[in-house]
């Protein structure tokens, strides 16, 4: 009976120290919070770091845009910038090899591969599984 209730107190105990230390980052990521920084909200609101005053922060939607006023704890994560594409020199590549868009190759790729008739006329008939005859 003491080993079933030690093995629950020690897993118990493991269990609160990993939230522990969620709690800990969750706790130091917003105590770092600046302005300038892009956020989200726990309910999914994005916005940028306008102010940082005790326990609130004020965030605004977009530039110029409307300003609101949230408890720190409602902020749920930092949102990283978007990763900007490589730009390619216009001396280093030929007209004749310069990339055409994801959406152009794409779209002929599949008009090389997949023939989709527009109608059902040109499709074989269906055939019966077992005597192999057409129906």
């Amino acid at each position: 009976m003491f080993l079933i209730l030690a093995l629950a107190v020690v897993a118990f105990w493991f269990m609160s120290r990993r939230t522990r230390k969620q709690q800990a980052a969750q706790r130091e990521f917003r105590n770092e919070l600046a302005p300038g920084d892009e956020v989200m909200t726990a309910s999914g609101m994005i916005g940028t770091v306008v102010e940082v005053a005790g326990d609130r922060v004020t965030l605004e939607a977009e530039p110029g845009g409307g300003r609101t006023q949230w408890v720190l704890a409602a902020i749920a994560k930092r949102m990283d910038p978007p990763v900007e594409d490589d730009v390619v020199d216009d001396e280093d590549v030929d007209d004749d090899d310069a990339a055409a868009s994801d959406a152009d190759r794409i779209a002929r790729a599949n008009d090389a591969v997949i023939d989709v008739p527009n109608d059902l006329s040109s499709l074989d008939k269906r055939r019966d599984d077992d005597t192999g005859t057409s129906k």
